[in-house]
């Protein structure tokens, strides 16, 4: 059974990036599902709660449905309050100022947006230290 991987953002090209920056770095060893906003995201995730995502990667800004929350910061509440995603890691990806303030503030990892576009490895660094399996996998 393949890794499950969550990409949540409200901006295609976005949810694109990720999904093939992974692919670019792994080839096809994860299965890849997306989502457009939060709350789409809190139904996929809850209908695969009997086989959960191993990794949720989400955007903070989304729809405001939340405010004064973000959509990002609403999501990881959500998937950190069932039981079943227990052991699931969640990275907050965003170009957001304080992005790190509110990773650490949800105990969650943070990529600045602007960073991974400079440096895709970033990518990868986070993968590898969420799952250490990766790095046997050469790229």
């Amino acid at each position: 059974m393949k890794v499950k991987i969550l990409i949540t953002d409200d901006t295609h090209t976005w949810l694109e990036f990720h999904k093939n920056l992974i692919r670019d770095l792994y080839g096809n060893i994860f299965e890849i599902t997306t989502a457009s906003s939060a709350k789409e995201a809190v139904e996929i995730i809850q209908k695969n709660s009997d086989n959960p995502f191993s990794i949720i990667i989400s955007d903070l800004q989304m729809e405001t449905d939340y405010e004064p929350k973000l959509a990002g910061e609403w999501l990881c509440e959500r998937v950190k309050s069932m039981p079943a995603y227990s052991n699931s890691k969640i990275i907050l990806i965003s170009a957001m100022y304080n992005i790190e303030h509110i990773a650490q503030s949800l105990n969650v990892e943070c990529i600045p947006k602007n960073r991974l576009v400079n440096n895709k490895l970033l990518m990868k660094f986070m993968l590898e230290k969420l799952m250490p399996f990766l790095s046997n996998i050469e790229i």
